[in-house]
């Protein structure tokens, strides 16, 4: 009896050995939060100290703004993880973005690998869809990283995210709204030019026959051609920097923590 049960234990235990090797493993190849914990974290040292502080003060900032959570993370492999599966996991690990609405998202790097990811949260999937996503790594993140700029591509990265997510652009805007707006405006300064200035231009003609005083076209063109620029350069899609892009207010402390947000599935990748 004896012997039967130390045989049964042996081969109970070969098997549970084996489990805790290949968990332990797998638990090895997520990395840790930093503590204090950070936005930006490159376990490669890829990035020198003064562009991790740069753009951990630029997450910060807008984290503090919008409660939005943008987090980089660059490690060395995946092992054997495809990246959409390893970002996903450790987005949910780490908890990036809040709770209650789930806005984070992650911009994964595995330098070794060449491989980049960005995972969006639940919340963000609406404003960073998974085709604009893929155009910011193929057009921003995969160029500057293919000569080596790796600051720059996450940098211009990050700010094209921040305009998605702040709603100053959205993926129908992007595809089609820029050029409409430029079309109309087109229109508005066509039809001024060529029906309504000759129109002054023959009213101001009869009142300088009739004795009457000029000025009155350079004083309409003027007004018109303010109001028109100004419908074309501003309002929701315009110039960011009036909607506090690049100062986002707050971010006088350092990043509190993540907030236990969850991602669905939604983002993009490539390699270089």
């Amino acid at each position: 009896m004896k012997y039967l049960l130390e045989t049964k234990a042996k081969h109970l235990l070969v098997p549970l050995v084996f489990f805790l090797i290949i968990f332990g493993t797998i638990a090895q190849e997520f990395p840790k939060q930093a503590d204090p914990p950070k936005l930006v974290n490159d376990f490669t040292n890829t990035l020198t100290s003064s562009e991790q502080a740069a753009l951990e003060q630029k997450l910060v900032a807008y984290n503090d703004s919008t409660s939005t959570q943008i987090a980089i993370v660059m490690v060395q492999t995946l092992g054997d993880y495809e990246i959409s599966d390893y970002a996903f996991q450790l987005g949910d690990l780490w908890g990036i973005g809040g709770e209650e609405f789930d806005n984070g998202l992650l911009i994964l790097a595995a330098m070794k690998d060449r491989d980049v990811f960005i995972a969006t949260g639940y919340g963000l999937e609406g404003s960073v869809p998974d085709a604009l996503a893929k155009r910011i790594v193929q057009n921003l993140i995969i160029p500057n990283f293919k000569m080596e700029a790796y600051y720059q591509g996450l940098d211009q990265a990050t700010d094209m995210i921040f305009k998605l997510a702040s709603g100053e652009y959205k993926a129908e805007d992007v595809a089609s709204k820029g050029n409409s707006r430029g079309a109309i405006f087109l229109l508005l300064i066509f039809i001024f030019v060529f029906v309504i200035l000759p129109l002054l231009r023959n009213r101001n003609d009869n009142n300088n026959h009739m004795g009457g005083k000029g000025g009155g076209v350079d004083l309409w063109t003027t007004i018109m051609l303010a109001s028109l620029l100004r419908g074309g350069g501003s309002g929701k899609y315009g110039d960011f920097s009036s909607r506090g892009g690049g100062s986002f207010g707050g971010g006088g402390g350092g990043f509190g923590g993540f907030g236990g947000g969850s991602f669905g599935g939604g983002g993009a990748g490539g390699s270089w």
